[in-house]
């Protein structure tokens, strides 16, 4: 092991043990930090200079989309800030490079509310025709996790880590854990979906207990995003619908539904636990769009003869 190598492993524990990084994002550091090792041909740290950090760069541009560039770039500049503040290098050599390049303005996709209206409805007409005690209880979860995500706009691994003490029914609460262990709660104003969550609760209270999760297996075991994301593909087969349906897909349509319902964008980044508005700005993108199209569609002026 190289001492550059040996350094981004001190960084990994670093930021495990005193950052407290999510799994995740750790897991994003480890890869970014070990493409750079194996691709910048230098071992000695001192040795890392803006130039080859520009040429590193460039070959990130030619492979990679704007946005994954951005990201490894980030992950990157957190690690030089490390070894400087460490004062494990005497010059960070991120200060001598200036890094400019447009991303392009990708909307949000977003499900037409009819779709989540069919898509419910058929999950509710299996919980109904249900045969069997482990696909009523299998069909009540199902619900209960699509009325969530919808009702609140999280993510799905925001969902997949609820405790069972963060949702409080009789408060009509969700305390939600986001991103740098930042804190949130979302008040539940549906009485359909406190109902089924209600119902949910009282059915697999005991797998609960097992394992402190709020959505788990009838197995006991906490539910996970990949089950979620299965749970999806097989109701949108059943339900005859086209388009290919995520998680993240109800917090947009959670997002954009609350904007063009003229609620203040500030609230709606509270909600979605955006640290930045900038990042919840996005959704402006989708509002305009729909704009444009109802006033090519719907003003009078299309109807003149003239």
């Amino acid at each position: 092991m190289n001492r550059l190598q040996t350094h981004i492993q001190t960084y990994l524990e670093y930021c495990q043990r005193h950052k407290r990084l999510d799994p995740k994002t750790l897991k994003a550091y480890q890869i970014d930090l070990t493409q750079f090792a194996a691709k910048i041909h230098i071992s000695d740290l001192m040795d890392i200079t803006s130039i080859a950090l520009e040429e590193f760069i460039a070959d990130l541009h030619q492979e990679y989309k704007p946005k994954t560039v951005r990201r490894k770039l980030a992950s990157l500049k957190a690690f030089f800030h490390y070894l400087e503040y460490r004062e494990i290098i005497d010059r960070n050599p991120f200060s001598r490079i200036q890094i400019r390049f447009r991303e392009p303005v990708i909307l949000p996709k977003t499900i037409p509310l009819r779709t989540i209206e069919t898509f419910l409805s058929v999950i509710y007409n299996q919980h109904r025709n249900a045969q069997t005690d482990y696909q009523k209880k299998k069909t009540l979860q199902d619900a209960a996790v699509i009325e969530l995500l919808f009702a609140t706009g999280m993510r799905i691994s925001e969902l997949c880590s609820l405790k069972m003490h963060d949702v409080n029914l009789d408060e009509k609460s969700v305390l939600i854990y986001g991103k740098g262990a930042k804190e949130r709660k979302i008040q539940l104003g549906n009485n359909s979906v406190l109902c089924v969550l209600k119902k949910y609760k009282t059915a697999f209270l005991p797998e609960m207990q097992a394992c402190n999760h709020f959505f788990v297996k009838q197995s006991g075991v906490a539910l996970s995003d990949q089950s979620v994301r299965r749970m999806i593909n097989k109701y949108t087969a059943l339900a005859s619908i086209e388009m290919h349906i995520t998680p993240h897909m109800f917090r947009h349509t959670f997002a954009t539904c609350l904007l063009e319902a003229d609620v203040d964008i500030r609230y709606i980044q509270e909600m979605l636990g955006h640290s930045s508005i900038n990042v919840t700005e996005i959704y402006t993108h989708v509002t305009m769009s729909k704009q444009k199209d109802i006033l090519s569609r719907k003003h009078p002026r299309s109807s003149f003869c003239i």
